[in-house]
């Protein structure tokens, strides 16, 4: 699908926060949020409240980051996976399907979250680990293959 953005002013208010589309992809950033012109946010995804989406980094699909999380470096997040609160998605980790990567969690590497699969608390999931299925990984838990 070839995206053509035409307007990255102001275009929409949802219960007060003010977003624009953003130049690579189209995708919807909060006015509060930070977006790099690097990374792409797709037509269809979301980055809200104090997020921050840096690097190459990739949001799309019905995907959300919002809070204070972060994606950065190559990490994509897509499907309908949301990263919420303090979470750091970083390195070339992915999180996609209906994952939610929450609190203080953090997925690095290669590493990879799917499914319905929850990460938070102060988890670590790294190196080419992967978290899939209903799983729930929480607490100060650290998973690295």
């Amino acid at each position: 699908m070839d995206i053509n953005v035409f307007f990255t002013g102001p275009v929409v208010e949802i219960d007060g926060a003010v977003y624009h589309h953003h130049p690579n992809g189209g995708g919807m950033v909060a006015e509060t949020a930070y977006v790099a012109e690097t990374a792409y946010i797709g037509p269809f995804a979301k980055v809200c409240h104090n997020a921050r989406v840096t690097g190459n980094a990739s949001v799309f699909g019905n995907a959300w980051v919002f809070d204070n999380a972060e994606v950065r470096d190559n990490a994509d997040v897509f499907g309908n996976a949301r990263v919420f609160g303090n979470a750091i998605v970083c390195d070339d980790a992915k999180v996609y399907g209906f994952a939610s990567v929450f609190e203080n969690a953090k997925i690095s590497g290669f590493a990879e979250v799917s499914d319905v699969a929850e990460v938070s608390g102060n988890a670590k999931v790294y190196w080419k680990a992967k978290v899939s299925g209903s799983t729930k990984i929480t607490g100060d838990t650290v998973v690295e293959k």
